[in-house]
């Protein structure tokens, strides 16, 4: 899933090839290879100016006297001094070079080419906050993914010496990339932005109201608000599968697949959704027929201890600035996810996700040229969308024994799995099976 995650350091039209040695110069210029820490980031321009020194001394010496320098010969050149890296930015280990675009050491270098090119997602059982160090780095695989993309690794900026040739052709065609989409992928994107404004009222389209049902402080349950949640959230869902229909390709998948899909993914689908409707500056969500709760409001109207994970996600979508496109796009991509358990056909999911990452990195890209980040940074989101859906289903669980009644119907048909999950991993994290049945989903 991750394929198309790309860390630039710099704009299109500033990459420079940093490592790259330049065309040998003639013997009398030559120099052995000689690299401090600037080298490693500069070799050509220091090879350069070094070599005009060489040839400035040659050529002065020549002028002086000729026959001084065949009784005094010049003294050979000094050994080059031994690299040296800085650590490893990841994990503080002694540094093997420059790996991914930081001076990382074999462990972390490995570590990152596998968790890439497999496209793992990891999960962290604590805080998601571990300390990363060479004794602690195999204890959170979360976190270590994390630090990596925090220190500035990518893929790339691979600096392995086999990636070395070719590296001036791929950067002239980077820099010739215009990021227009194709004729196939602007209908994509066309009907992923109406499916998703057609099932989801931007913020501005809403009539704000608001109550003032237990305001003031958080309790465990306020029944009324309860009440009120489960009746939008059950609206909600219909609109996520709906939604969900009017992907592109979705419908063509067997029943048991939209199913399984649904169902693993809504809950990603509806926290995205209500986050993107935060107002910071009340620190405030608005549902979908306007009802605007404070932070202290949801926890009581069942989000429990869950309300303030949700709330530091929505604040950290806001840098983003993501619009109704971008949203719709990044839903479904969250929707067509090949790596969901129990996928009877999960290359034909993968295919169906990889024109949405190409639509939503080129439009992005095309929408902000002056912050590449943008896309990479919107597919770790799917990452913290499904560490707070894991929590969301432990949620479920607790909830079910506040409320006096049962779990509305598509709501606990919506959740089954997760909650399932959610319980299976306590007593046997690596045994669980799913059956797939007719429901309301398939409708």
């Amino acid at each position: 899933m991750f394929d198309y995650v790309e860390f630039q350091a710099f704009g299109p039209g500033e990459i420079m090839d940093l490592y790259t040695s330049s065309t040998p110069s003639p013997a009398s210029c030559m120099l052995q290879e000689q690299e401090p820490d600037l080298a490693a980031f500069f070799p050509e321009l220091i090879e350069a100016d070094w070599q005009q020194h060489r040839c400035s001394q040659s050529v002065g010496s020549h002028s002086s006297s000729s026959s001084s320098d065949d009784l005094f010969p010049s003294p050979a050149s000094p050994p080059p001094p031994p690299r040296t890296y800085k650590p490893c930015f990841v994990c503080q280990d002694k540094s093997s070079g420059y790996h991914y675009g930081v001076s990382a050491c074999e462990g972390c270098k490995g570590f990152f080419r596998r968790s890439v090119q497999k496209n793992m997602v990891y999960t962290c059982h604590r805080d998601r906050n571990c300390i990363i160090n060479k004794i602690t780095r195999n204890r959170c695989q979360y976190c270590r993914l994390q630090r990596c993309f925090a220190a500035g690794m990518s893929k790339e900026l691979r600096n392995d010496r086999s990636t070395r040739k070719g590296k001036k052709e791929a950067v002239k065609m980077t820099i010739m990339e215009t990021y227009e989409l194709t004729a196939e992928l602007g209908l994509i994107v066309e009907k992923i932005c109406r499916a998703h404004r057609e099932t989801f009222p931007s913020l501005c389209q809403l009539g704000k109201y608001t109550t003032n049902s237990s305001c003031d402080h958080r309790i465990q349950l306020d029944l009324g608000l309860w009440d009120k949640f489960s009746e939008l959230a059950t609206k909600c869902i219909i609109k996520v599968v709906e939604f969900a229909k009017r992907v592109p390709g979705f419908t063509g998948l067997t029943i048991a697949d939209q199913i399984t899909l649904l169902k693993t993914a809504c809950l990603d689908i509806l926290i995205l959704r209500i986050c993107t409707r935060y107002t910071p500056g009340q620190d405030t969500m608005t549902f979908s027929d306007g009802l605007t709760l404070t932070r202290t409001q949801i926890h009581n109207a069942g989000f429990g201890p869950l309300t303030d994970q949700v709330f530091t996600f929505a604040g950290q979508l806001l840098p983003l600035q993501m619009d109704d496109t971008e949203s719709g796009l990044l839903s479904a991509i969250c929707l067509v996810s090949g790596d969901r358990q129990d996928l009877e056909e999960p290359s034909k999911v993968e295919v169906l996700q990889e024109p949405l990452l190409e639509a939503l990195k080129i439009y992005s890209r095309k929408r902000r040229p002056s912050m590449p980040l943008m896309f990479p940074k919107a597919l770790m989101k799917i990452t913290d969308l499904r560490s707070i859906s894991a929590k969301g289903a432990e949620r479920v669980v607790t909830l079910k024994l506040e409320i006096p009644g049962s779990m509305p119907p598509l709501i606990e048909e919506m959740l089954e799995d997760l909650e399932k999950n959610c319980e299976e991993s306590r007593e046997e994290p690596n045994t669980s099976q799913h059956t797939h049945t007719p429901t309301a989903l398939s409708t």
